[in-house]
């Protein structure tokens, strides 16, 4: 069949319109990519950001709260080039240069910023952002945004609020589509442990573009806008005032003070010192070198990471098992002629009376008496030797909480030490008995533990036997804490020998300077302080001074441990310390000014060994 020519066009033209629609149905209705490329330059996406959540203390006070900042936008091909330069960083405060090589890296990246906004400048002043509103007529292009930025009201708890930071792109790459370039997260301390309640949600507006990229009206009339979301507030367990007064107590000092409530296991105080001051957490990137640089490592909480030697206070630990295994009494008597002699070697003691029973070895904190609780808890005859002797008291240790993490809600916390048989078969080859070991009678040796380990010691014997895991977070609207806060957690002694020991803790504050009482310094009349010192051996020079603690005697309100390294007797400074904040707490005042400027002004700095930072 011969085609004409006239229909041969037709025909050729016919498919061309219909590959022709073909492709314009491919673009207009598959494939979407050429609807968002139009629908971006014809619109312009203004970032809402959400105010991060406040952060109030147990009482309503708040400890981090918001200040307004702004942000410096642009969107490069909407800049109408050349431009002024030199007015625009003279409005901005800076230096022509940072202009300028911000835009050389917009000119080299054109394609792939496209019609994206980008950050300029972040945090500018008020009274920056004001001036260049003013202004803005000449810059088409730029633009502020207005944004949150964390503020401080009482210098409370620097350490253990933490801070916040620009993501990075291992973070967003951890998190995939929640953050962009730009946004903020907590990076530390409750910041972090709470950023998914803090931060909000963000929102935004939608705005036209003219003919000549100029930003117009809303688009649609808003309909399509979301408004942000605020954050959640999160109320802690934190005591401000308290907090404050124990970091002026430990300023000069090296080391932590925790005191917890024992009827729930709440927080009251969490200092470390030294401490990060409040007014460097606001913009940390520009404090961060001096801060990381320093020697005594403000950044390194020591209250729940650092794993020291708990020293004598620990003799209640071993003291109480030996009452639960049946190996002493509070009647039991031992003698110390200066320490515990065996073999050879012989470990050392202060003068004392001599025998001593119970009571007042924890009074007068007799090493002598603990080695002997000790040596009987390992070779007691019911275990078929010392190996089994030795686990059987380490689960002991362990139901009081040493050996692993507490599970507090804080996020860097440690959970020391307590050595194992095995370990102890391998170094010495099995050939070890309690001798060999005899430093952990008296807190020493291979242990480990945190401030808030010992802290919680005190706790747990405030509750004749018992404790909750210590908690920084109060559960509050839209914010829940784990259940596992409100549970009891027991250890494997029996209340009534909790009874026995608590007599010499009594006496170990209250007896007075002739009775041979370590802790009569901290004695506050009408308070029943109950507590223990502590003496813990240091081997980068002077011990460290110890001291746990609760009041009162009956239905305690507060326990309490200060750790202060190369401080030397524990009574020298942590009982102090430890009595101040206490009494401060119970009664809201010092009957004692002159202790209390003594332990405020006191520099111990130069005995701590300052660790050297690289560089």
């Amino acid at each position: 069949m011969n085609i004409g020519k006239d229909t041969r066009l037709l025909i050729g033209f016919g498919v061309a319109l219909l590959v022709l629609l073909l492709r314009l149905f491919q673009i207009q209705v598959i494939d979407g990519s050429y609807k968002s490329d139009a629908a971006n330059q014809a619109m312009y996406r203004k970032t809402i950001y959400p105010s991060r959540g406040i952060i109030y203390d147990r009482n309503g006070t708040i400890l981090v709260g918001n200040k307004i900042t702004y942000d410096l936008m642009v969107t490069p091909r909407e800049i109408r080039e050349p431009f002024d330069t030199a007015l625009l960083a003279e409005i901005l405060q800076v230096d022509t240069s940072f202009i300028k090589e911000k835009f050389r890296y917009y000119r080299k990246y054109r394609t792939r910023i496209g019609w994206q906004t980008q950050l300029m400048m972040k945090q500018i002043p008020s009274e920056v952002f004001l001036k260049f509103m003013e202004s803005q007529y000449l810059f088409p292009g730029f633009n502020g945004v207005e944004r949150t930025t964390r503020d401080y009201p009482i210098n409370s708890g620097g350490n253990l609020l933490g801070y916040c930071s620009e993501v990075d792109d291992a973070f967003m790459a951890k998190h995939p589509g929640e953050y962009r370039a730009g946004d903020y997260y907590g990076k530390t301390g409750i910041e972090a442990a709470r950023e998914k309640e803090l931060r909000g949600e963000k929102g935004y507006n939608i705005f036209l573009r003219g003919s000549n990229n100029r930003i117009k009206d809303h688009y649609m009339d808003g309909a399509y806008d979301k408004e942000a979301v605020p954050g959640k507030d999160v109320v802690t367990t934190i005591d401000a005032s308290l907090q404050n007064y124990g970091q002026r107590l430990m300023q000069g000092k090296v080391g932590a003070m925790v005191a917890i409530e024992p009827s729930t296991g709440e927080i009251l105080t969490l200092v470390s010192s030294p401490c990060i001051n409040v007014n460097a957490l606001a913009d940390f990137s520009a404090h961060y070198e001096e801060i990381a640089s320093d020697p005594y490592r403000p950044m390194f909480n020591r209250a729940v990471a650092s794993a020291y030697p708990p020293g004598s206070v620990f003799k209640l630990v071993n003291g109480l098992i030996g009452l639960q295994e049946g190996v002493l009494t509070p009647s039991t008597r031992y003698p110390c002629n200066k320490g515990y002699v065996y073999g050879k070697k012989k470990l050392g003691c202060h003068n004392h009376p001599s025998p001593l029973n119970m009571e007042q070895s924890i009074m007068m904190s007799c090493n002598g008496y603990y080695c002997y609780v000790f040596k009987s808890l390992l070779e007691n005859k019911k275990y078929k030797n010392v190996s089994e002797g030795f686990d059987v008291w380490r689960d002991y240790v362990q139901s009081f909480g040493f050996g692993h993490k507490l599970g507090s809600d804080f996020p860097s916390e440690r959970g020391g030490n307590v050595p194992t048989s095995t370990y102890y078969d391998r170094v010495y080859r099995k050939r070890w008995n309690s001798n060999t070991v005899i430093s952990l009678s008296i807190g020493q040796g291979e242990l480990g533990c945190t401030p808030l380990h010992i802290a919680n010691l005190a706790a747990t014997i405030a509750n004749r036997g018992y404790y909750y895991i210590p908690h920084i977070v109060k559960a509050s609207e839209g914010v829940e804490i784990d259940p596992k806060y409100y549970e009891k957690q027991y250890t494997k002694v029996s209340p009534e020998n909790f009874e026995k020991i608590i007599p010499g803790m009594w006496r170990a504050v209250n007896a007075g300077p002739e009775s041979g009482a370590t802790a009569w310094v901290g004695e506050v009349k009408g308070l029943d302080i109950c507590g223990k010192t502590g003496t813990a051996q240091n081997p980068h020079g002077a011990d460290n001074s110890v001291f746990i603690c609760f009041a009162p005697r009956d239905n305690p309100k507060i326990a309490v441990a200060v750790y202060v390294e190369n401080g030397g007797w524990g009574a020298t400074w942590a009982v102090p310390m430890a009595s101040l904040l206490v009494e401060k707490y119970l009664t809201g005042e010092v009957t004692r000014p002159e202790l209390e400027q003594r332990m405020m002004n006191a520099n111990l700095m130069h005995k701590v060994k300052a660790v050297k930072v690289k560089k």
